[in-house]
């Protein structure tokens, strides 16, 4: 497994380079962040002011020889100057990261848990009132646009603490501004309001199409002959279920589960604006406002680094779910 899993981190490094040489076009094409600095300051810039800004960000080399330094600096840690003089982008991105992490992680855990006990139980009452009102619900959450559901979230929220005369349920921001100064237990009840919202908003999504995946997985094993033969020799049926079926039920979801992360992040942005969470979705609408091209870069980069990563684990989590898989 050690050699299968340095063969697709080789494997993966063209990849990423090209997909992020590719993408470096098309940041550096999509605006003028020269032209922008020129013309929306006032009073105007001078001409020297305007150069210096250009050989500051570096937009006077040719495209190749910026892609070149900016992925060579990142190596060393350097992630490239910013359209704002005094901004680090390598800190400013790993503390807004830490931020998207704690979403991220909360809401796809929160799926995973609904998505395995709901499929399941949908698998093994097929055809039952439970298992049609599991997958109406499922494709309602589906068709609802991450934007409006979390408007939706939002405004519940703000009736639930007027009701309740509480503030329990944060509704702007991933912290009050009072927790530098408050107790520790504050600190932790206060952070985990706040997630409770933008958590079930990316949660529910994605909980809706992984129950499908998980039902239909379920049914498939359930029908197979394995199954059958441990059923025939008396085993419990909850043993059945989770040694037998269940594990080999994830394989599909553990790979759909691979894929979503790029819907994840991108439904985290939409989330992040909504709730004015301080978080790489925050980043990317301000880098892409500015025109901040290795801004947006970093945003990018890291997120493709995130998606090569999960695919990996899912990857090597097939042998461990399915002992009949070996990688060779």
């Amino acid at each position: 497994m050690l050699a299968y899993t340095v063969r697709r981190i080789l494997v993966s490094l063209p990849v990423l380079i090209v997909s992020t040489f590719i993408v470096f076009l098309v940041v550096v094409n999509s605006g003028n962040p020269v032209a922008n600095f020129a013309t929306s300051r006032q009073p105007p810039p001078s001409k020297a002011a305007v150069t210096a800004f250009a050989r500051h960000i570096h937009a006077d080399e040719p495209v190749v020889e910026r892609y070149w330094n900016w992925i060579t600096g990142v190596l060393h840690g350097d992630w490239g100057p910013s359209v704002q003089s005094n901004l680090d982008i390598g800190h400013d991105l790993f503390t807004r990261f830490r931020v998207t992490v704690t979403l991220v992680a909360a809401a796809m855990l929160l799926a995973l848990v609904m998505s395995i006990v709901f499929g399941v139980f949908s698998a093994i009452r097929q055809y039952s009132v439970a298992d049609y009102t599991i997958t109406f619900l499922g494709f309602l959450f589906l068709a609802m646009p991450v934007f409006w559901f979390a408007v939706l979230l939002k405004q519940a929220g703000i009736w639930f603490n007027q009701q309740t005369g509480s503030q329990f349920l944060g509704t702007i921001g991933e912290k009050s501004p009072y927790l530098e100064v408050d107790t520790t237990w504050n600190e932790f009840t206060d952070r985990v309001g706040h997630l409770v919202l933008p958590t079930i908003t990316l949660a529910l999504v994605s909980f809706a199409s992984w129950t499908r995946y998980t039902r239909a997985a379920m049914l498939e094993v359930l029908d197979s002959d394995y199954v059958r033969l441990a059923r025939a020799k008396g085993l419990r049926r909850g043993r059945v279920l989770t040694r037998h079926a269940l594990r080999t039920a994830l394989i599909p979801l553990a790979t759909v589960t691979a894929l979503d992360i790029a819907i994840i992040l991108g439904g985290a942005v939409i989330t992040e604006t909504i709730f004015q969470w301080h978080g790489m979705g925050e980043m990317l609408v301000q880098s892409a406002t500015t025109l901040d091209v290795y801004r947006t870069m970093a945003w990018l980069l890291l997120s493709a680094v995130v998606v090569i990563v999960f695919n990996l684990f899912a990857d090597l989590l097939y042998a461990v779910l399915d002992p009949r898989i070996r990688y060779d």
